[in-house]
Parts: structure tokens; sequence; C-alpha cells
């Protein structure tokens, strides 16, 4: 198989995420994978093209400079909110009832109920995709797509689910590519894309809750029998938790996202002895530092996620779906990482509840482990998806500007002087009095503990601005001991 390159883009409410693979040559990898801050979109929807442009921009440069590639087409998502789901039908009758059922007559009738569908404002709306549900023929009901492909009748008749959407959502992402100087490579409808990858074959055909809560939307995905049956996003997610912390503290967005990352946790009737914990907040500028207890922290992120699994499970409910889920719940997104947020959602909802990492099958992570995160579930989704299909988002090799060649080896000279020799290799050589810089040690004292994996995170420098510049401890404990108390003395 020809090599090709796929390049994704994750337009989120806090995070654009652009991912790189190569495709093809018996060996499929990730080559490069970067996350880069939101500007312009909300709720994962771009509202100022110019601006997220510039971020797209800035992040293409950085992927083709590394690489030496030249990017012309991005792999993006469909917007994950404001959806209608509503319910199509198409038939079709057969001349010949003697013969099999193509998977081309399928797709017809598929296509004869999107167009035949009316959308309330057309001007306004369009069908973003749609899912078969079940298809009927003369002496059958309730056939799946691949069952009823090879069987014989003179009528066909399928009910789809259709997801109906805004088509400025689809324009401001043309506008932002275009602005960016990529196209479109190919629209992926998000809900489906990261079941790909997170849940199971068994989970799907037994009936799954798929939770992901992102960082300003997060949506519920209902599979049964194979077939996704009910999808539903809500305005909500983790960006608010973190501005519960930053107004009940007085802190700052960016202290009281790391605060929540480091330390964050439900359910605080679970700390046991941890409840008289205080969380000193200490500003290296000016000496001054803020008490917080590990309790308070926790009942403020608890309320907040609460209203959040609330609102998803009332969607559950409103699906019809409620009692269908023998797998339970999978959590997945951003925010999946919180502290005992499974056990809460078992708590409220009485299922059995996992946290879904995406799986990449058959491309290699390399060395990028952000890839596998939770919060990353949306670019795996694309990039598995994206391989199945020919897509090559890359001209042909052309180094981008700054990208160095590795030098080739000088060939060898004949019958070269050897003053001329001797002077070429002395110059290419590096000073013999050159020092070499040792290593510093790093400065353990502001780790940041990162519950995900279990162990101390690579130290973070202070900023120099307000309470960016800022410590963080408990006292009577160090913080790695703490912290790790913190969370394994939960359920």
């Amino acid at each position: 198989m020809e090599e090709r390159y796929i390049v994704t883009a994750d337009f989120g409410s806090y995070k654009t995420a652009l991912a790189v693979a190569k495709v093809g040559g018996g060996y499929n990898q990730v080559l490069y994978f970067r996350e880069f801050p939101s500007v312009g979109v909300t709720h994962g929807v771009i509202k100022n093209p110019l601006r997220t442009s510039e971020v797209l921009k800035a992040a293409i440069a950085d992927a083709e400079n590394e690489l030496g590639i030249k990017i012309t087409q991005i792999v993006v998502n469909y917007p994950r909110i404001g959806l209608k789901q509503e319910i199509a039908t198409g038939e079709m009758k057969r001349t010949d009832e003697s013969t099999c059922i193509s998977m081309e007559e399928v797709e017809y009738i598929k296509s004869e109920a999107l167009n035949s569908y009316p959308l309330d404002d057309e001007q306004n709306e369009v069908i973003y995709g749609a899912v078969p549900q079940s298809f009927a023929t003369d002496d059958s009901m309730g056939l799946r797509e691949e069952d009823i492909v090879g069987m014989t009748s003179s009528l066909i008749e399928g009910i789809f689910k259709v997801f109906v959407g805004k088509k400025k959502g689809l324009s401001t992402i043309d506008n932002a590519l275009n602005k960016a100087g990529v196209g479109l490579a190919r629209m992926y409808f998000s809900p489906e894309a990261v079941a790909d990858v997170v849940l199971t074959a068994e989970e799907k055909e037994n009936g799954v809750a798929l939770l992901e809560i992102g960082g300003n939307v997060s949506s519920v995905t209902i599979y049964e029998g194979g077939i996704l049956r009910y999808y539903f996003a809500i305005p909500y997610g983790g960006v608010n938790v973190t501005a519960d912390i930053r107004r009940e503290c007085g802190f700052n967005d960016t202290l009281a996202e790391n605060i929540k990352l480091g330390y964050g946790v439900c359910m605080p009737e679970k700390l046991q002895s941890l409840t008289d914990k205080i969380l000193r907040i200490s500003n290296d500028q000016g000496g001054n530092y803020q008490d917080i207890p590990v309790k308070y922290l926790s009942e403020i992120i608890t309320c907040r996620m609460k209203e959040i699994i609330d609102a998803l499970l009332f969607k559950i409910q409103e699906s019809n779906y409620a009692d269908r889920l023998s797998a339970g719940v999978v959590l997945t997104g951003g925010t999946a990482g919180l502290g005992n947020c499974t056990g809460l959602i078992k708590a409220m909802s009485g299922y059995n509840v996992r946290v879904g990492y995406p799986r990449l099958k058959d491309i290699s992570p390399n060395d990028f482990r952000a890839i596998l995160d939770p919060g990353s579930a949306a670019t795996v989704g694309m990039l598995y998806r994206a391989c199945s299909d020919v897509i090559n988002c890359t001209k042909e090799y052309v180094p981008a500007p700054g990208f160095k060649q590795p030098e080739p080896e000088p060939e060898p000279v004949e019958d070269a002087p050897a003053s001329a020799i001797v002077d070429e290799l002395m110059g290419n050589a590096a000073p013999a009095n050159q020092e070499t810089k040792p290593e510093e040690e790093p400065d353990l004292k502001d780790t940041v503990f990162d519950p995900d994996a279990g162990r101390t995170a690579e130290p973070k420098k202070p900023q120099k601005q307000g309470w960016l510049g800022t410590k963080v401890t408990i006292l009577t404990k160090k913080i790695a001991d703490t912290t790790g108390r913190l969370f394994g003395e939960m359920d």
C-alpha cells in the first residue's frame, strides 16, 4: 500500500488538538500530536473563524516544520451540540424478487429517505447524517443492514435515525480552514467516531451508554443491538467546574484549572481521614497564601458534576433505553480523569461504570502517550475512521521552510591533496575546547501530582504573573505523599 498522511484537527472549547499519522508501507504510526489553547470556539462550535484559523495555522506550521511535509487537507468532526434527531423512512419496490438484495439497493433507500425528509428550516438546517435502525422485507421485520443484504424480496423498507444540525456550524468550519490555507478532507460524526475506539463490540451489542464529558460540551450516546440508537449533548463540562473553583476561591482560570487537575476529586464523604487536610496556595512573589480545605474543594466540584451527570441520566431515561443497558456506562472525555467521577456516576445511576480509554488499534502511538488519554478520544476516532478511507492530507514530500534535511556523507575525493582533506575535516569538526554543559537536576519541590499516571509528573516551573506564580502544599504532609493517599483511600 502506498504511504499517505492523515491529518486531524479536533476543535474543542478548551483546546485544539492536531494529529498527523502515516498510513501504509506495512506500518501505521502517529508522527505528531500536540494540543493548543482554543480561541474562537464555544461549546465545540467555531464562533470566530478568523481567530480559530490563526491557532490552526500555527499548529499546521509547527507540524510541517517538525515533519517536513506540506499539509493541504484536514479531517474534522461535525459540531456535537444543537443537533435534532428525527426518524426518516424509505422504501423500494424491486422488479425481480428472485435476485439477492445488494448493498447498492440499501444505500439507495438511505439516500431516498434523506432526500425526501422535510427540514423545518431548509435555509438554516442541514442533515449531518443518518444511521440505519432496521429494515423489513415481504416477510421479515427488524433486520439489520448486514442481514438484509443477500435476502430476496419484492419490497425493501428502511427506518433511519436522522441527525439535523445548523448550516452555520459547517460554514464556520469551512471558513476557518480556508483562512488557514487548507481544505476539508473528511467530516465525521463524533459520537460514532469516539464509540469506534472506546466501546467494545460486546458493549455495543448488549446495550451501553457512552458519557463523554469534555471541556464545555457533555453528551450521551446509546448503543443497543450494535446500532447507535440515541444521542444528545448539553453545553456544560469541565470548564464549568473550573469556573466554580475560580469564583469560590478567587483564583484565575489557569490556577483553578491546575488545582482541579492536580487535586480535584468527587464525593467528599469518600475522603475519610483526609477531610481535615488543607491546600495552601502561596504566591512566590509577595509571600501571600490562601488555605483551602480539601473537603471544601471536593464539595465545589461534586455540586457541579452532580448537575451535569443528572442531566445526562435524565436523557438516558428519556431515550427509553435505560432498562436495556446491560453493559452499563462508559465514561470518556477530558473530565473523565477527575478523581472518583466513576464512583459518583455509579452512586447516582446504579449502573456499572468504567473509564473509556481510546484504542489506536492498528496505529502505533509512538511516544505520544497523551493521545491515549480519554480527552483525546475524538482525535483517535477520526484517525481510525480516516485509515479506512482513501485520504491523503499532504502533497508530495516537500520540505517545509525551516526543515533541515540531514547532511549526506561526503563522497570520497580521488587524487585530492592530503592538506585539502585535512582542512575539510577540521572545518567540519567541533571546536576541541567546547565545554559540554552538564544536565541540571530537576527541582522536585514544585512537582504536580498526576492522578491518572499514579506517579508525580515532570516538574512545572511557576509562572510570573499574579496567582500564576504559585506553589500548592498540603499542610502537615508532603504533596506527593498526601495526594497519593487522597486518591488511594477512595473506593
